[in-house]
């Protein structure tokens, strides 16, 4: 049987390496986070990382996909060229997993839909890295006026640290949440907008199973 590692289709030298590209892509994730993000197990992103095994195209689309990064840039260190004025440009991938601001909702996984384009300039004027955001879709009433049902968020995966007042998308018992967080001395507050909802609040004890996806940073829908 042949070693994998033979038959790999990335050059081992002169473009860098792929998982130093890897490492790249996936900084400000957690690898619990990252692996549930495209679908892989953490030993098998573990195994990239280390250099020990290389992934096939098809899994090599999930992991670009869920970074929102050029499969071929990321196997080869090239990028595809772009046209002069689309250089200005970045481009989001917006996933179709519905981020639940009501009774909650996770999609297991979850594939891109599209891509959101910001100019650069912008996204660098708020502080914020294209290959670290994504914008996944609020389902439900719980966050409203301030987001409604079908409105898109911007999510920025670095900023995984409660930071005073702001909406965050968290996981918690298997579902997905935008919602506002309030540390205290109790545990951590789950807020909503909508005064229908009661608050929530996450125990020290049990702190651990409240996964901060990323705080939001931007929001849109239709008026």
């Amino acid at each position: 049987m042949s070693d994998e590692n033979e038959q790999h289709p990335f050059p081992i030298d002169g473009i860098g390496c792929f998982k130093d590209r890897l490492r790249k892509v996936m900084k400000g994730y957690s690898l619990r986070g990252f692996s549930k993000a495209c679908g892989l197990s953490e030993a098998t992103l573990r195994s990239y990382l280390s250099g020990g095994t290389y992934p096939t195209l098809d899994r090599l689309s999930q992991v670009a996909n869920a970074a929102g990064v050029d499969p071929q840039w990321l196997a080869f260190g090239e990028q595809r060229p772009e046209p002069a004025e689309m250089g200005d440009y970045a481009f989001v991938p917006l996933y179709d997993a519905q981020c639940s601001a009501g009774n909650g909702a996770w999609n297991e996984g979850c594939q891109v839909l599209t891509h959101i384009s910001f100019t650069r300039y912008s996204l660098r004027k708020q502080g914020l890295t294209p290959e670290h955001l994504s914008a996944i879709r609020v389902d439900g009433d719980s966050m409203e006026p301030v987001l409604h049902s079908g409105d898109t968020v911007l999510v920025d995966h670095t900023r995984t640290t409660i930071e005073g007042e702001g909406i965050y998308v968290v996981r918690l018992d298997g579902h997905l949440y935008a919602k506002r967080l309030q540390r205290n001395f109790d545990g951590v507050a789950v807020l909503s907008a909508n005064p229908a909802y009661r608050e929530v609040v996450v125990p020290r004890e049990r702190i651990d199973e409240l996964e901060i996806i990323g705080r939001a940073v931007w929001s849109a829908g239709w008026l």
